[in-house]
């Protein structure tokens, strides 16, 4: 039987997925270091996991039996995308299932600064009731700016707006705005006159430390800041020379360069105990709706891609799909290095095998290709052995499409 382990307690929605699809289920409650997960993953063909877990290089060269990986979250800056690709090893993730939580918490943490609920909060938990209005504001007229204006950014657009918020946002890439949102040309007009910056990035190299002191300066004296993007888009050194100064008037940090692996783990950060702070232990997208939808979405996902190898929404290979016929009796899939010839090297293998193909799909990004074909002959045995010793072979796979059944709801999501 095929397995997967799961790590970090995605929701139990994956296992009916995996169990209705014949995938054998094993869990580890948190994250494990390198080595340790190493040694768990021998023997597993699928691994999941969330924001914890690290797919490295080293993970690829030791764990051969790997074929899919999952990540329950939006990011895949956990995992080595490259050589998961080079080790044949497919990639999903659930890039829209959790960003309405995320704008959800952030509306909740704008207007929880702006009425300065964790300074009152704070003087009433220590017995001191303060009853005062003083620093207090509605959110109705106050500009917004969103940095990062992907699907987390424009649904925080669409809420703000319809709180009666002004919008103003940044995207290195010209988006189209939503309702009267206005996109601006640099990250310093967006974060000119907004009475809050909120930062909505992903998880590239070059985002890290995108946010220092320089931008915080751009902003409006005793504006407030939002991160619930990456932890490493923002230095926190300087976020509380800021908080100490009054140049930021407040922050909600939800993300962190270091984070604990493990649920009860001691947590540091320069920015504990400043006044007017919401630090919150990265749960932007932890509400139940999402992890259920995110559980369902990754897991179909990996199902998908085991029982007929579609790689729709993978994030480091091509994305290929391939409808098969009632004829169809094998589907054989090819990851390989992106070299020329690979194609007609497989085609004139099938010739000479007798081999009636179906139907054939090739996709290339980067350095790999992929194949998916179908063949309504038996299964060319000898052939396949061919293909596997080919130079360009990273992995090749045979599987039967007899008790195949196209999940429609999966392929449209």
């Amino acid at each position: 039987m095929t397995k997967i382990l799961l790590l970090e307690n995605p929701h139990e929605v994956a296992n009916k997925v995996f169990s209705d699809a014949n995938v054998q289920v094993d869990r580890i409650d948190g994250s494990l270091d390198e080595n340790d997960l190493i040694k768990a993953l021998q023997g597993y063909q699928m691994v999941g996991i969330r924001s914890k877990t690290n797919l490295s290089k080293r993970v690829f060269d030791e764990c051969p039996d790997l074929v899919c990986a999952g990540t329950f979250t939006i990011g895949t800056n956990q995992i080595d995308l490259k050589e998961a690709a080079k080790h044949g090893v497919a990639v999903f993730n659930a890039p829209y299932s959790n960003t309405r939580s995320v704008a959800e918490l952030a509306i909740a943490e704008i207007i929880a600064l702006a009425r300065q609920l964790p300074v009152r909060n704070a003087h009433l938990q220590n017995a001191d009731w303060q009853k005062t209005a003083k620093g207090s504001h509605e959110v109705r007229g106050k500009t917004l700016g969103i940095i990062g204006y992907s699907s987390t950014g424009t649904q925080l657009s669409i809420l703000a707006e319809a709180m009666g918020m002004k919008v103003q946002f940044y995207d290195l890439a010209k988006k189209l705005p939503i309702g009267n949102a206005k996109q601006c040309n640099s990250l310093e007009e967006a974060l000119q006159g907004a009475d809050f910056v909120s930062l909505h990035v992903d998880g590239r190299a070059s985002n890290e430390n995108m946010f220092t002191k320089v931008q915080m300066n751009q902003m409006k004296p005793g504006a407030k800041l939002l991160n619930l993007s990456r932890g490493f888009v923002v230095n926190l050194d300087d976020l509380a020379e800021a908080l100490d100064s009054g140049q930021i008037g407040g922050c909600a940090i939800d993300v962190f360069p270091d984070e604990p692996r493990k649920n009860g783990e001691e947590f540091h950060s320069p920015i504990m105990g400043k006044e007017n702070t919401i630090l919150t232990p990265h749960i932007g997208g932890s509400t139940l709706e999402a992890q259920e939808d995110i559980g369902w979405f990754v897991a179909g996902k990996i199902c998908t891609y085991l029982q007929s190898g579609e790689t729709v929404m993978s994030v480091n290979m091509p994305n290929l799909s391939l409808e098969p016929t009632d004829n169809t009796k094998y589907r054989i899939t090819l990851i390989h290095k992106n070299v020329p010839g690979v194609m007609a090297k497989i085609n004139q293998l099938f010739s000479d095998a007798g081999v009636n193909i179906e139907g054939q799909v090739l996709g290339t990004n980067g350095e790999v290709g992929y194949v998916i074909g179908d063949i309504s002959s038996e299964m060319p045995k000898a052939a396949l052995d061919e293909i596997a010793k080919f130079d360009s072979t990273l992995s090749v796979r045979c599987i039967p499409m007899a008790h195949f059944v196209r999940d429609e709801e999966t392929a449209i999501n």
